[in-house]
């Protein structure tokens, strides 16, 4: 009997903390609910002991809500599942006709197969300067320094680069880039403004690099100081119009914004033209045409050359490189591309539906009922997108179970104090982690809520308030 004791009041304390957080966690949510910020928002919270699996807090945890950026670490878990953390994309160089005296007697190809990086300033291995080098490298070594002209074959994914559901005033912007076959530069570029003298003046496109690449109806206005980045770049895909609307804020020289590319493939013309201009490699006839197709009708009506010999791959980081970027930096582009390789590489169909609907079948399997995912891009970009915190936290449980977990935990952001991905698009705030205790107790946790008013950083701290409660 004094065993029996004993052991109760060992366990009395944890016993005891437990529903003292569940009681905690209650009343600030009361108090979140009454909040003038949330009186028409959805609020949704689920925490469970990472250890025991049980649930320690829920509010709502079965509602679909827009999760935002949250989103990605399903696509990130499913990726290293179904991809595996070693897989790598590839641009294939190749060329056609013959070499004599140094001389390309027929075209250069650049064959896209899907990879996010290529370009990207993010690696070395993967950066403009590096890749300029290694090409001028390769082909000197196969006795190439000028050629006829270079093709850019965009075609092997097909011309739907953007996902259904994305807003018109997103994918114009750096975080709205589409994912093509063949990317270059995160499929993005700056434009440089200047601001007027005072509040409503017209703004200045000063520069926008690389230059001519769309026509830019600029309807900028200067706004009063402090009033940050406003400004929004509207553009369809394939599109060679864009417009620039909002506002920059007074009291600064320059202001600096990217946008989306809409043709990457002559983002990458240009520099390649910039990279070898004077230098071992280059376009032997001033009046030869370069050329970038993105479906294969176009190629067969223009162009009726085929790649004859591969010259060597370009290849992307891992998968578990380019999963860090996804989570730390929330890259939408990255999300995208592990999207439509999945895709291609489970049904040779390289649409984004196509690998959505693998991604909710892999989680089907593991547990998750399909209705809790409702999910229409890798991202979370879309505002239809429908996510379940219940959904997030079963994610977040599977990934400690895997060999990769690692990787995936060192990609999550600290902020806070607390291993999390965020998420923010408008009307949502979104947070899915980690938490460890001094105590030594550890919980997942996800915490969604929908249709806020008013500041989105004041809800930010707000939240952040109700996860302190769990450290």
């Amino acid at each position: 009997m004094k065993t029996v004791y004993l052991l109760i009041s060992l366990l009395f304390p944890f016993i005891s903390f437990g529903q003292d957080i569940a009681a905690k966690l209650g009343n600030a949510i009361s108090r979140l609910e009454k909040d003038k910020q949330f009186t028409h928002a959805i609020i949704s919270m689920y925490v469970v002991d990472s250890k025991t699996g049980k649930t320690v807090f829920e509010k709502n945890s079965q509602l679909g809500l827009a999760p935002a950026s949250c989103q990605k670490v399903i696509t990130s878990a499913a990726a290293f599942e179904l991809l595996g953390k070693d897989y790598t994309y590839k641009t294939e160089v190749g060329y056609d006709g013959t070499i004599t005296n140094n001389n390309l007697y027929g075209n250069l190809y650049f064959i896209g197969n899907g990879d996010p990086t290529f370009g990207s300033w993010r690696w070395k291995e993967t950066g403009k300067d590096f890749i300029m080098k290694t090409l001028k490298d390769k082909l000197s070594s196969i006795g190439i320094k000028t050629v006829n002209a270079y093709v850019v074959d965009n075609t092997k994914w097909g011309t739907a680069t953007l996902p259904g559901g994305w807003v018109w005033e997103d994918i114009g912007n750096y975080y709205g880039a589409g994912c093509s076959a063949f990317n270059w530069h995160e499929n993005q570029y700056n434009i440089v403004l200047k601001p007027g003298e005072k509040v409503g003046d017209p703004v200045k496109v000063i520069s926008k690099f690389p230059p001519g690449i769309n026509v830019m109806i600029n309807e900028l206005k200067t706004a009063a100081k402090g009033t940050g980045d406003q400004a929004y770049v509207y553009a369809a895909p394939e599109s060679r119009v864009n417009y620039i609307r909002g506002t920059i804020p007074l009291g600064v020289d320059s202001f600096v914004i990217a946008a989306s590319a809409a043709h990457p493939a002559n983002l990458f013309q240009q520099d390649l033209i910039a990279g070898t201009e004077g230098s071992m490699m280059y376009v032997m006839d001033a009046n030869a045409t370069s050329y970038s197709f993105a479906n294969s009708e176009s190629k067969t009506n223009v162009f009726k050359g085929e790649m004859e010999k591969l010259i060597f791959n370009f290849v992307s980081p891992p998968l578990d490189s380019i999963n860090y970027w996804f989570l730390k930096k929330s890259v939408n582009l990255f999300g995208e591309a592990f999207v439509k390789a999945i895709a291609f590489e489970k049904t040779k169909n390289c649409s984004t539906d196509t690998g959505v609907a693998v991604i909710r079948d892999f989680w089907s399997k593991n547990g998750i009922d399909k209705t809790a995912l409702h999910i229409i891009d890798g991202s979370g970009l879309s505002p239809a997108n429908r996510v379940t915190t219940n959904a997030l936290v079963q994610v977040m449980q599977f990934a400690r179970t895997r060999p990769w977990f690692s990787s995936f935990y060192d990609a999550l952001p600290e902020m806070n104090g607390i291993k999390m991905k965020d998420g923010y698009i408008s009307g949502v705030r979104s947070y899915t982690g980690y938490v460890k205790r001094k105590s030594g107790n550890e919980y997942i946790f996800s915490f969604i809520v929908n249709n806020f008013d008013g500041n989105p950083g004041t809800v930010r701290e707000k939240i952040w308030s109700i996860l302190d409660l769990l450290k």
